[in-house]
């Protein structure tokens, strides 16, 4: 790196969510990119200093994705799960940098499925954007940049 060149932080407003074959999506919310390593402790006989500790699996957060509602396609792939229609689905998040034109982040979600879908709040006293919230359960996250 130059001297004097900079590395700032990625910011977090400006990012998008893909889904296999959906067109990528504007979301105005992302959380739940979570993953943690369970913790075995054991406690050996004669051994008072210390508890043993080991790594044993990973697990992941529900990923959950809030937007304004602008198309039926993530109420189908929810729909149809209900009825039986079981569709996995892999999906990224870019992370870009502030102009919008570079990807400086991107997560990669493998196998991910709507497990709850939550419809706009509707108030005839307001004047705010009809917003959905789908989470998602998935079996992993990646980070490729």
């Amino acid at each position: 790196m130059p001297d004097g060149a900079r590395n700032d932080p990625a910011t977090a407003f400006r990012f998008t969510v893909r889904f296999d074959n959906f067109p990528p999506g504007g979301f105005t919310d992302c959380t739940g990119l979570t993953m943690e390593t369970e913790v075995h402790e054991l406690r050996e006989g004669g051994v008072n200093g210390h508890v043993w500790k080991f790594a044993t699996r990973g697990k992941q957060s529900n990923l959950t994705l809030k937007r304004g509602i602008v198309s039926k396609d993530l109420w189908s792939w929810f729909e149809d799960i209900n009825r039986g229609k079981m569709q996995f689905r892999n999906g990224s998040i870019l992370v870009h940098d502030p102009s919008g034109k570079t990807d400086r982040i991107e997560f990669q979600i493998l196998q991910a499925f709507p497990i709850k879908w939550a419809g706009p709040e509707l108030s005839a006293m307001g004047n705010t954007v009809a917003v959905e919230s789908v989470e998602f359960a998935h079996q992993g996250l990646m980070r490729i940049k």
